[in-house]
């Protein structure tokens, strides 16, 4: 999966230089291994503006701007939320392009509805609407992870 993670970041990167754009992360059960999938990349630094980290509810309240409504609403594993932490990483960043994600990884933290494995995921591109999707991964801690950094950046691949 190393390959394939490493492949899509490279083509990632060809589309925004060609496009003059930048990028930025909103991470929380990922922990910031998107943004080290880009940065990975010789020359990330013309196209990748900054990664957030907001593991915790507070810090995606405090850092990325997501409303408590829409946290006690709908959770911080949600397409909802998901969406408010892409949208507000293209507030706080520099980048015209920003992908989140948010899930529970495991091995614990699932219940019947929001089970181990499921990933939300929101993509916002400056003057475009942001769009969300939610995946359920198979596997362990790591899969889950690994396959939700493939998820991001072919999603993020799609909307460049």
């Amino acid at each position: 999966m190393a390959e394939e993670i490493e492949q899509l970041a490279i083509a990632l990167g060809q589309r925004l230089a060609a496009r003059g754009l930048t990028m930025t992360t909103a991470e929380s059960c990922t922990g910031g291994l998107v943004a080290a999938a880009i940065t990975a990349i010789a020359g990330s630094s013309q196209w990748f503006d900054r990664g957030f980290v907001t593991y915790s509810d507070e810090a995606k309240i405090d850092v990325l701007g997501v409303p408590r409504a829409t946290l006690d609403a709908f959770g911080s594993v949600s397409e909802e939320t998901a969406s408010a932490l892409a949208a507000g990483a293209l507030e706080r960043s520099l980048a015209e392009v920003a992908v989140a994600v948010t899930g529970i990884a495991g091995p614990a933290g699932g219940t019947s509805r929001k089970p181990v494995g499921m990933v939300c995921f929101g993509w916002a591109v400056k003057g475009a609407p942001t769009t969300a999707a939610t995946h359920h991964f198979p596997g362990d801690r790591a899969g889950v992870r690994q396959a939700s950094v493939l998820v991001a950046l072919e999603g993020l691949i799609a909307r460049v």
